[in-house]
């Protein structure tokens, strides 16, 4: 089951989106993600490690490599999730108007 208040939690903050922005032309090394921002090691982790929790990216090691990729099943069900609570509350406006 998915953890929307984790997911969301995870996309509240700027770096995570730009991350998950980076992951959707495909799978990153962990460097590879890090150099795009001008953070330490540890910052870079723990959003990461936000990231995993909320099952919004995969990780695989290869070697010494971390390999991160955007967990599409889980993106698209909480953005289902959402636009079905846009199209209740937009159902629900309408009916008050007639």
């Amino acid at each position: 089951m998915i953890n929307r208040s984790k997911a969301f939690k995870a996309l509240a903050d700027d770096t995570r989106r730009q991350i998950l922005a980076l992951l959707r032309h495909g799978e990153m090394t962990a460097g590879a993600l890090a150099a795009r921002f001008d953070m330490t090691k540890p910052a870079m982790s723990h959003h990461f490690s936000v990231l995993k929790d909320a099952d919004l990216i995969t990780c695989r090691r290869d070697g010494q490599q971390l390999w991160y990729a955007l967990n599409t099943t889980v993106v698209q069900n909480v953005l289902a999730w959402a636009m079905d609570l846009i199209e209740s509350e937009r159902k629900r406006k309408g009916a008050k108007v007639r």
